[in-house]
């Protein structure tokens, strides 16, 4: 059985196109970025941000594009922006959608959580049970508005959509009647919907999907409550799945060596490594590997080589073997975690929610070697592009640039 790990966007397009980057794996390649900064050092510019959001930036064309929540009364207005990366200004500015009355979100939530993808000279955004819409690169003109995926969420939406073949795949883990389902990039039409199989105990999640190819044909990876599923992207049939019990399911499943490495519940989080391949119920035959000591309930891990990197929520950082799950480090960093850890100028960034960034030299042996501190609340991953970090804040977006 042949695998391939296919955790790039086909049709993404731009130096910094969706989450985590290029290929979704938080690697950073190219010039290298600053590895000094702060509310004043190495600062290129820093534009105010209307509202709130938690998407991380994504980078093309010369422009930065982010998606916001913005009050209206008890109401918001659901914003996609468009700024000029060379300089921090305003391109556009473009409404998506007005809510009558805000739904009620997780204290670390936003209501525009999930991060934007380019492709093709659009911008697709997505904001939950709230609406999806593909809108112009250029001006911000919407092309279409898709209100289709009707679905009761718990605390918000969390999850981003992933771009591949066409095709918008997007987790819909409500607080009843979870599902999977694809919509069609060129139309904004649904392509098809498949139910959860398992019947949970708690339904949500709020999980980003992955492709994986197997035996030459994309499977669409996606953990949910009380199992993981893995779907035919063509036609969304459930081709395989692992039970394994737990709820509120957020990192992003990492494919590799074979496996699909991924979390399988928010209170007690534990890291799973499945075997690809398989038919049906798979639990008793095809899970590698299983570690619950610092996994994380919220950051996505990185991959670099056979060593996986992981961060906890509250701060524990670990260093595995991807393929037994042997652990070589376990150390505490400063801080609370929800920004996924990212591989750039040869190390890792490791960015906590109150400013406070640190530097880890990969390796078996623990090593800081750098940190760093602004101002603000940062849940959102960074984006890198040029020798460029762009950094959001919760009122803030900081491009820094060697000076």
């Amino acid at each position: 059985m042949m695998f391939e790990m296919v955790a790039f966007c086909v049709l993404c397009q731009g130096p910094w196109p969706q989450f985590r980057g290029p290929n979704a794996d938080g690697h950073v390649v190219g010039k290298p970025t600053p590895r000094q900064w702060s509310d004043s050092k190495n600062v290129a510019w820093k534009a105010n941000l209307p509202g709130l959001g938690w998407s991380s930036p994504v980078l093309g064309g010369g422009k930065v594009f982010l998606t916001t929540a913005v009050p209206q009364g008890a109401g918001l207005s659901l914003r996609a922006m468009a700024l000029d990366s060379s300089t921090g200004k305003v391109v556009w500015d473009r409404e998506v959608k007005q809510v009558p009355k805000a739904p009620s979100i997780h204290v670390k939530n936003s209501h525009a959580s999930p991060t934007p993808i380019l492709s093709n000279g659009a911008v697709f955004v997505h904001f939950g049970a709230l609406g999806t819409a593909r809108l112009s690169q250029e001006d911000g003109t919407i092309t279409w508005l898709c209100n289709e995926l009707d679905y009761p969420p718990l605390h918000g939406c969390g999850g981003s959509p992933y771009l591949h073949d066409g095709k918008l795949i997007i987790v819909c883990d409500g607080s009843k009647n979870p599902f999977v389902v694809a919509v069609d990039a060129d139309f904004g039409k649904v392509a098809w919907k498949k139910n959860r199989s398992v019947e949970a105990r708690i339904s949500h999640s709020f999980v980003t999907p992955t492709v994986a190819m197997v035996d030459g044909k994309a499977q669409v990876m996606a953990p949910g409550p009380d199992h993981f599923a893995a779907y035919d992207l063509a036609s969304g049939k459930e081709l395989w799945r692992v039970k394994a019990p737990g709820w509120s399911v957020v990192p992003q499943p990492t494919v590799a060596h074979g496996l699909v490495i991924y979390n399988h519940d928010y209170d007690n989080p534990e890291l799973i490594a499945i075997k690809l391949g398989g038919t049906g119920d798979v639990t008793d035959s095809h899970i590698a590997w299983r570690l619950k000591r610092g996994a994380p309930s919220t950051p996505t891990p990185l991959l670099i080589g056979e060593e996986l990197y992981f961060v906890s929520d509250k701060g524990i950082a670990s260093c595995v073997n991807a393929k037994t799950g042997e652990g070589y480090w376990m150390e505490r960093l400063e801080g609370s975690y929800s920004a996924s850890p990212i591989h750039v100028n040869g190390n890792i960034l490791f960015l906590n929610e109150n400013g406070g960034a640190s530097w880890v030299k990969p390796g078996k042996q623990f090593q800081v070697i750098g940190k760093n501190q602004v101002t603000g609340r940062t849940l959102a991953t960074p984006a890198f592009a040029d020798g460029a970090m762009y950094l959001r804040t919760d009122e803030t977006l900081f491009k820094f640039e060697e000076k």
